[in-house]
């Protein structure tokens, strides 16, 4: 599914420009925005980079149907995934990235 710009917590910053490996976000109008949402391939680093979570990627119908989604806080060294099913439960996982 492609990315999902929150446009109220997006500042325009350009982080998720300079991340997408395909070259595709942009900021436009000083809001982030997928140029061709058909050839994202779910990365995540966009929303991953976004330092103000204003990038959502929302899990597949197939998955979990909507309002489902998962959405990471990057940390020093950890992500915090903050999964919403579609009923509302809210579960956190805590991944570590680097090795201490």
């Amino acid at each position: 599914m492609p990315p999902v710009v929150v446009a109220s917590k997006c500042t325009g910053c350009g982080a998720c420009e300079n991340i997408c490996p395909g070259d595709l976000m942009a900021v436009e109008k000083g809001k982030a925005c997928c140029r061709t949402k058909r050839d994202c391939w779910d990365c995540m680093s966009c929303v991953k980079a976004c330092p103000a979570q204003a990038i959502e990627i929302r899990i597949p119908y197939q998955l979990g149907y909507y309002p489902a989604k998962l959405v990471p806080e990057v940390k020093e060294k950890s992500i915090i995934w903050t999964c919403t099913d579609i009923y509302g439960k809210v579960e956190q996982f805590h991944v570590k990235t680097r090795n201490e």
